[in-house]
């Protein structure tokens, strides 16, 4: 039997469509240049930095609105998994091993930036170990399709990330680099220090003098770099970063936004119970970490070198993540170097 379907049967399954479409929103879209807020922007870089209209509209009708980015960006690990899960992925026996493989591979780079700079090799390493696993795992997304995705399609956050669009092009005018072919994060971040591209232009330093701000490939200026990152946000010299509190009670944190500035100070979370280890003045500004670990509540006081830290990444576990992996990183490279055998007294039969 063949059946017909009538006007009103075409209107009813174009509505199904209509609505299958918006329940499962296609995995990869072309930007629309013709879209109202696209065209804006476009206007808006013309007419601000003088960019071509024309090389504009091209590049952005190549980028990509990819839902999967969506996705990722809803659920990021540091507002998902509490503090031991989220320990768990960074400070591992292997994650350990190859940091120090790393800094052994890096050793006179790390030496000469971290005398340079007042900024450990421990820190500097355990950075690249936390952001990309020493540069292994560096994303894979293209830095265009992320900001555009979040930019255009990402209420929440999109005129932030406009803006880091609009960072790209200018990155790219100045340091020669191809739009199309960058990959990174899901959030446009790239290369070994996952840099975003305002950070890329603010922080980014020629770690080899040879006139490139290159932080995709060399690791001169990718160290160099992360180092510098540190210095512009007022990372202190041979001042610690976070200390192991305990505590007879447990002790209420207030509730609400996270501050991650200093707002005690040492005498003060020892008079409310927190014991921890510190060759600190009473007065040191201090903050206090209270974090889920796997048994109960776990404390840390946290310094000014601690909110540096919070700096390259708005998160008090990714800043207690990094401390921690350094920590280890320069405890197995210690070991390692006590346990080797004394070269002066090796000989070959």
């Amino acid at each position: 039997m063949i059946r017909t379907i009538t006007k009103r049967g075409l209107r009813l399954v174009g509505r199904n469509f209509a609505v299958i479409a918006l329940l499962f929103p296609a995995a990869v879209m072309a930007v629309d240049i013709e879209r109202q807020d696209v065209r804006d922007f476009v206007d808006t870089l013309a007419t601000s930095h003088g960019l071509d209209r024309t090389y504009l509209q091209s590049v952005l009708a190549d980028g990509k609105t990819i839902q999967k980015i969506l996705d990722a960006i809803s659920r990021p690990a540091e507002k998902t998994k509490p503090w031991y899960e989220y320990r768990a992925i960074f400070i591992t026996e292997e994650r350990i091993e190859a940091g120090v493989q790393f800094w052994s591979e890096h050793e006179s780079r790390l030496a000469r930036i971290s005398a340079e700079t007042g900024v450990p090799e421990q820190i500097i390493a355990a950075i690249i170990g936390v952001e990309t696993y020493y540069g292994r795992i560096r994303g894979n997304f293209r830095v265009l399709d992320a900001l555009t995705t979040l930019g255009f399609d990402y209420p929440p956050r999109g005129k932030f990330f406009r803006s880091e669009l609009e960072q790209l092009f200018l990155l790219a005018q100045e340091e020669t680099l191809d739009v199309s072919t960058l990959t990174g994060s899901y959030a446009g971040a790239m290369g070994p220090p996952q840099f975003i591209p305002s950070s890329y232009r603010r922080y980014a330093v020629d770690g080899d003098g040879d006139g490139i701000r290159d932080l995709i490939d060399n690791w001169d200026d990718i160290l160099a770099s992360v180092a510098n990152y540190f210095v512009a946000n007022g990372w202190r010299p041979d001042q610690p970063v976070a200390a192991a509190g305990v505590t007879e009670m447990e002790i209420d944190v207030p509730a609400g936004r996270t501050k991650f500035k200093p707002d005690e100070t040492v005498a003060s979370l020892s008079n409310r119970g927190l014991s921890f280890e510190a060759e600190l003045d009473a007065s040191t500004p201090a903050k206090l970490i209270r974090l889920e670990g796997e048994n109960g509540p776990e404390y840390w006081a946290g310094f000014h070198n601690f909110y540096v830290i919070t700096r390259y990444n708005r998160s008090t576990m990714y800043a207690l993540a990094v401390f921690q992996l350094a920590e280890a990183l320069a405890q197995e490279r210690l070991a390692a170097t006590i346990d080797a055998p004394d070269v002066a007294h090796r000989h070959t039969p």
